[in-house]
């Protein structure tokens, strides 16, 4: 059993009631780091489809739910809009009236200089535009998960007019949710996803298009085929929304791209530029980092709310000691003048939820993830 004490922070929760405006899988992810992570005392769920609210309640995602804007809205001191990029400005436009001045704003769509703008528009001034580097082919609440957040890249994109109170405060809840915040104008991020992201979708379609329209290709379409094209396997309204909204800076990528590819197939008849195309290839492609969670193992967590008053780690390990439940790993999220939170590594679904009823029976805030 190892304890990590954690890197300082402000005090826990960073808010009082957060409010996540479409519970999909991003959406869904950052809410349940809000509640694993003790980050809201209340999170609520807000989305036009009431089966996705049903299935996130049940799920344990949110709090609580809500299928409408309103005047409960002015209690949120955190709104974070997690719609589709079509829905994201009309969703802006429907909040925007009932959003207290004071509450930290921010969405998590892949295009940033278009929201940005509309936000600007409409007077939300504590507004910050970020983009989660983070997601999977698979969509939806059910496949939401706060690890999804966890050491990835999130680009913070403020405006001239972007309050510095503002971004400090975006700053720390995306550190808090596990990620590395980066910031950057709205217009270069756009530029560099329109490389690294939407590129690759269109370059992903196109390959796809290929061995749909030659039915040998599938039967030699092995691995290697598979991961350059497995972008082509999301949502495909959700991605040729994305890909539309950006398309002034996908249209300059494609352009630099059809170079690339013309000068690929140039070097055809000289093999040593291609042979020097192919080094360069290989540094570049070596360098890049690599996040490892597919290696990590499943934890089995459950967060306890702690008081500051001595002796409360060894009175939650005694307690489950005694009741023979097996810590695995003890990981300190945050101590503060107030309180904080620990995080307990379990041995399975079942011992979260028979450690959760012998911390709460004893008074401890838990909240678990099987």
């Amino acid at each position: 059993m190892t304890a990590r004490p954690d890197r300082a922070a402000p005090s826990l929760p960073l808010f009082d009631t957060a409010v996540v405006a479409g519970v999909g899988l991003i959406g869904g992810s950052v809410a349940l780091g809000l509640r694993q992570r003790l980050l809201a005392r209340r999170v609520i769920g807000l989305d036009a489809s009431m089966d996705v609210l049903r299935e996130a309640e049940a799920l344990g995602v949110v709090d609580e739910v809500r299928a409408g804007a309103g005047e409960w809205l002015r209690a949120a001191d955190l709104v974070v809009l997690a719609a589709p990029m079509r829905a994201l400005a009309p969703l802006a436009a429907e909040l925007a009236p009932y959003l207290n001045p004071a509450a930290l704003v921010t969405d998590v769509g892949s295009v940033k200089a278009g929201i940005a703008a509309e936000m600007e528009r409409l007077g939300v001034r504590s507004f910050v535009a970020g983009h989660p580097m983070a997601g999977s082919e698979r969509g939806g609440v059910t496949h939401a998960r706060a690890a999804l957040l966890e050491n990835a890249v999130w680009v913070l994109t403020p405006t001239d007019h972007t309050p510095l109170t503002a971004l400090s405060r975006a700053r720390t809840l995306v550190e808090e949710l596990g990620a590395a915040p980066v910031v950057m104008p709205p217009e270069a991020h756009d530029a560099l996803v329109a490389t690294i992201s939407h590129l690759p979708y269109l370059a992903s379609l196109a390959l796809t298009h290929m061995v749909a329209r030659d039915e040998r290709l599938s039967l030699l379409a092995a691995g290697g085929f598979r991961d350059l094209t497995r972008v082509a396997s999301g949502d495909p309204r959700m991605s040729r929304d994305m890909v539309v909204e950006n398309r002034a800076a996908l249209k300059d990528a494609l352009g630099r791209f059809r170079r690339q590819l013309e000068r690929l197939e140039a070097d055809l008849d000289e093999p040593e530029e291609l042979l020097a195309a192919a080094h360069e290839g290989k540094r570049t492609r070596d360098s890049l980092p690599v996040v490892r969670r597919s290696l990590l193992p499943q934890r089995h967590d459950l967060v306890v709310a702690v008081p500051d008053r001595p002796n409360q780690i060894g009175a939650v390990t005694q307690a489950l000691g005694a009741a023979g439940v097996n810590i695995k790993d003890i990981e300190v999220l945050a101590i503060r003048e107030d309180g904080g939170a620990i995080r307990l590594g379990l041995e399975s679904p079942d011992d979260v939820t028979h450690a959760a009823g012998i911390l709460g029976a004893a008074g401890f805030e838990v909240r678990g993830r099987g």
